[in-house]
């Protein structure tokens, strides 16, 4: 999987540094912008898709390596899993401020660590948009509570 020669262990890691461009900075200064994403996702609407779509839905949102990480032989806590997943992906979007071509869902990834943990892998058109925001890292929490899973992604640049 190419991650651009991006860190994994930070999801969107140190790049060659370049000259700092202030139209790509939404403070117009060169370092130390912070960007950031919030999203909810209900458990029950990403049961109900996986319900009438099932691995349709799951390849058109989902990287194989997510669905093998939700993947439980109870709907419910696939679905749980799944929907911080979703809520991640529209949250880093939001974070990464991605206009037009936006990325594709499959371009933002949770990525489980070894310790539990999860983190934020970006591929095409995501990889594209943190690159020219000069995005250095990103960090991410999820959550959930009964039927909501919430997302919380910031990014550095």
């Amino acid at each position: 999987m190419d991650t651009g020669g991006l860190s994994r262990a930070r999801g969107v890691g140190a790049r060659p540094r370049r000259a700092a461009d202030p139209a790509c900075s939404p403070t117009g200064s060169e370092r130390g912008a912070l960007r950031c994403g919030v999203d909810v996702a209900s458990s029950a609407d990403v049961s109900d898709l996986l319900e009438r779509f099932g691995d349709r839905y799951r390849a058109r949102v989902f990287t194989e390596r997510e669905v093998a990480d939700c993947s439980a032989p109870v709907r419910a806590v696939e679905a749980r899993s799944l929907a911080a997943r979703f809520a991640a992906k529209e949250a880093a979007m939001k974070a990464l401020h991605a206009a037009v071509p936006a990325p594709r869902w499959r371009d933002v990834e949770v990525v489980r660590a070894g310790d539990g943990s999860c983190f934020l892998e970006l591929h095409g058109r995501a990889l594209e948009i943190a690159r020219a925001a000069d995005v250095r890292e990103m960090a991410m929490s999820l959550a959930h509570e009964g039927d909501v899973a919430v997302a919380f992604v910031v990014a550095l640049s």
